[in-house]
């Protein structure tokens, strides 16, 4: 099903990439192949759904950040896609995405503001809203850091 360089490339990703201009070809200096055989290879793990999803988690606390929320919006399902890439288009958001509301909680877009302070997060909603014209949206304040860990499905050569 993989191959022997997939395995290693699978175990490369899924630990942390250094922040570099081009973190693709450190990988692939570290495996012995070129950074167009790396991308290659990353494609077709992803066509053949062996990759799902390869996100990045940002570490506010290393970045200066000590508030952090998450906006909960109700947007009108036609608007989903328009909203969505205005709130992203914000400096101060990370993340944004649909989620399926429910009959006791109708949001249906949700967005991760970081900022210096709580006030700045709560002036930060308030402009996207402004700028979406979205008025219902609720801000849930994180209260601690939970350890963000990754799946590990290859052990690196490194951890031998």
């Amino acid at each position: 099903m993989l191959t022997e360089l997939e395995k290693k490339l699978i175990a490369s990703i899924q630990e942390d990439i250094a922040v570099t201009d081009r973190p693709y070809l450190d990988i692939a200096k570290k495996l012995g192949i070129s950074e167009d055989a790396l991308l290659e290879s990353l494609r077709s793990l992803c066509s053949r759904g062996f990759i799902r999803r390869f996100g990045a988690t940002l570490r506010h606390q290393k970045t200066g950040f000590t508030a952090n929320a998450m906006a909960a919006w109700q947007v009108a399902e036609d608007r989903i896609e328009e909203v969505g890439s205005k709130m992203a288009s914000f400096r101060q958001v990370s993340h944004c995405y649909r989620r399926n509301p429910t009959e006791s909680w109708p949001y249906n877009l949700y967005t991760m503001i970081h900022a210096g302070d709580q006030e700045a997060c709560h002036q930060t909603a308030r402009e996207m809203s402004q700028a979406a014209s979205v008025e219902n949206y609720i801000l849930l304040f994180s209260r601690r850091e939970l350890k963000k860990t990754s799946m590990v499905y290859f052990r690196s050569d490194e951890d031998d």
